[in-house]
């Protein structure tokens, strides 16, 4: 689609196809190149110095008809300066709801969402419904639609019968969605099961302090194959989440795609994409009381506090389902074919063909 142009505004460094197999990368980006490779579209970053390719420096680009601008609304004042003629599409990636930061935002852009006929892009519908509620609260519903169109996942992605080392459990994500909780939750683990060990990894757009952990080893930014190699053989991504509720999820999704089962909390999108309650735990409010109370401490200052936390039963749910898993209950997991990269991209070619 020589006509689409993907834009930016908002990415800590610049990316393009290369990135995604050489070196970490966070989910939105990666779902940006994989949808923008498929579609064959042009990608434009608002600091990107030097073209690659279809990946381009901010510019005038001749033949385009239309424009998925990503994540930030400020960002449609330079569609209507460059490409007033385009079709727009806000692709939204995190969370939205009435009243909050990115709300606002919103409502700082309600001129330009209305003269540009903006379509909104949600990835999951629980995500969507918090954007629709926003839009109403705005007066913008009848002016702006919003649909959702799930992040998609390689096709090649599929179990290839790696052994399973029911011993293992691994978390790669950005650390400030919920890291320190789930190291907390590990030491409640290794309590009762002192051969469990946690491989840790992340994207590499926030940076982790590895805190000294027994049975824990922290990888570092490594790119998205050396991630995959580590989920493969572990009894299951552990993700006890919701400090940062996932507005998608692909950790859900391509766990799920390598036969990798997820054990996180009910929270945000993780039923919805997941689609097994025996994955997701119920969130409580003493899991949030626990994580106001101690979650602007330094991490080894939570020590004592999740010691007490422990004793107190916060954390027997994920004990008890790993415990269980240990002992044959493991759930299966498969590729989920909503996420499929090739359904993804026909959704999204339907929906600039309308």
């Amino acid at each position: 689609m020589s006509g689409l142009l993907f834009y930016d505004p908002v990415c800590q460094q610049p990316y393009d196809t290369r990135t995604l197999h050489r070196q970490a990368m966070g989910g939105t980006e990666s779902t940006l190149v994989r949808v923008a490779d498929a579609l064959g579209a042009w990608v434009m970053q608002h600091n990107r110095t030097e073209d690659w390719e279809r990946y381009r420096r901010p510019q005038r680009l001749a033949g385009i008809t239309a424009v998925v601008v990503t994540r930030d609304p400020r960002a449609l004042s330079f569609v209507a300066q460059h490409y007033p003629g385009a079709r727009v599409y806000l692709w939204l990636h995190d969370r939205i709801r009435p009243g909050g930061r990115r709300a606002r935002s919103l409502a700082g852009s309600a001129q330009l969402l209305k003269r540009l006929s903006v379509t909104a892009v949600c990835v999951s519908d629980w995500q969507r419904g918090g954007v629709t509620a926003t839009l109403c609260g705005l007066g913008l519903a009848d002016e702006v639609r919003a649909l959702t169109l799930y992040n998609p996942v390689d096709d090649a992605l599929a179990p290839d019968g790696t052994p399973v080392e029911e011993r293992k459990l691994v978390f790669f994500s950005s650390p400030n969605k919920g890291l320190d909780f789930a190291l907390d939750a590990f030491a409640a683990l290794k309590q009762c099961m002192p051969d469990v060990r946690l491989v840790v990894g992340n994207p590499g757009y926030r940076a982790a302090a590895s805190r000294a952990s027994p049975g824990v080893e922290f990888l570092g930014a490594q790119p998205q194959p050396r991630i995959h190699a580590e989920v493969r053989g572990a009894l299951c991504t552990f993700f006890p989440n919701f400090v940062i509720p996932e507005t998608f999820g692909l950790v859900f999704a391509e766990s799920h795609a390598l036969g990798t089962p997820v054990l996180t909390y009910d929270c945000g999108a993780a039923l919805e994409v997941l689609g097994d309650p025996q994955q997701v735990l119920p969130l409580t409010p003493a899991h949030r009381c626990y994580e106001a109370l101690v979650g602007h401490l330094p991490a080894r200052w939570r020590r004592a506090p999740a010691r007490l936390a422990a004793a107190a039963g916060l954390f027997a749910g994920c004990v008890e389902r790993i415990g269980a898993w240990r002992n044959g209950a493991r759930p299966s997991a498969a590729p989920d074919p909503r996420f499929r990269l090739s359904a993804v991209s026909a959704q999204w070619r339907a929906l600039l063909a309308g």
